[in-house]
């Protein structure tokens, strides 16, 4: 079974666990819960570790929260091995838009990228990846079922 770290919990046993960390990248404002139905996807990978930036309870009312949590994203997504990119319809995802700038071109990461096929913003982010790999294999997912797909393909021959 995956380990899902929601944000702004940490896990203090990951040194002792083989395997890969997960961040899941992408809109949370405005934007449907794909988190959640990717996690019931892939929940059943053995040595992953998720990172789910979206809180079921975020404390809208806390003046402190944007930065507790904009801290917590920025460190997960460093310390990540793979990230998903997934560009939802409701938002641009600005932040995620950022974060693809940022991350996604870092040798040794893995990437993963989807963009719903609503997102008004598709071309953007496939010329800018191309350009940014553009000696590498990129693909891009229209759907959470294909992510699911890549996801358990690349972990897929992780053991004790």
């Amino acid at each position: 079974m995956a380990q899902i770290v929601e944000a702004i919990n940490e896990v203090y046993n990951i040194g002792k666990v083989r395997g890969a960390s997960l961040f899941l990248a992408g809109g949370i404002t405005n934007c449907p819960d794909w988190q959640s139905e990717l996690i019931e996807k892939i929940k059943d990978v053995n040595h992953l570790v998720i990172y789910n930036p979206r809180r079921k309870n975020f404390p809208i009312n806390d003046p402190n929260a944007a930065e507790e949590q904009i801290v917590w994203e920025f460190e997960h997504l460093s310390k990540a091995e793979i990230i998903v990119f997934w560009f939802s319809r409701g938002s641009l995802n600005p932040i995620v838009l950022f974060e693809l700038g940022k991350y996604g071109f870092i040798d040794g990461k893995i990437i993963i990228i989807g963009i719903d096929p609503e997102y008004e913003r598709s071309q953007d982010v496939k010329i800018q990846t191309l350009l940014g790999k553009k000696y590498e294999q990129v693909n891009f997912h229209d759907n959470l079922d294909s992510i699911a797909k890549e996801i358990i393909d690349r972990t897929k021959y992780i053991t004790d």
